[in-house]
């Protein structure tokens, strides 16, 4: 159980329906940690570069047209197995298909609106956070609960 770091995006429906910090208290209630934090448009270059590997699919417009046409939250956060867990806290991609108490199963709409974002491995993690974060953004600390939690 190796400590590491994910994205987060609090999507534009998140962020207009006000519940942001829902989503925030989700993941640090299950021992995550908030290294970075920041709201932002987002414009359609960086939506570009974070969407990527969407880029030849028929849905790769309207995925741009939806994450800039709000403010969203950035977020890295870590801990043990930060990219695993909060893929788990999210549930799947579309809300009809994720579990109760998952952010998606809970609060997602549609597979569009569905909340969140997370990173979905390793690389796609420190590929994220680059475009989102400078290293001097992303602050390591300890908590006085991290020894019950690794």
């Amino acid at each position: 159980m190796g400590s590491e770091s994910t994205l987060v995006l609090v999507k534009p429906d998140g962020v207009n329906r006000g519940i942001i910090g829902d989503v925030i208290s989700r993941l640090e209630s299950a021992g995550l940690k908030i290294s970075g934090l920041k709201l932002l448009q987002m414009d359609s270059e960086l939506a570009g570069k974070h969407y990527q590997e969407h880029k030849e699919k028929p849905f790769f417009g309207s995925l741009i047209e939806f994450i800039t046409s709000s403010p969203v939250v950035a977020i890295v956060i870590s801990g043990p197995d930060a990219i695993q867990k909060t893929r788990t806290i999210m549930g799947s991609t579309n809300p009809l298909e994720s579990a109760p108490g998952t952010i998606r199963g809970d609060l997602g709409l549609t597979v569009e609106k569905n909340i969140i974002h997370g990173s979905a491995n390793s690389e796609d993690a420190e590929r994220e956070i680059s475009l989102y974060f400078k290293e001097d953004e992303i602050i390591e600390y300890s908590r006085s609960i991290d020894n019950w939690i690794e």
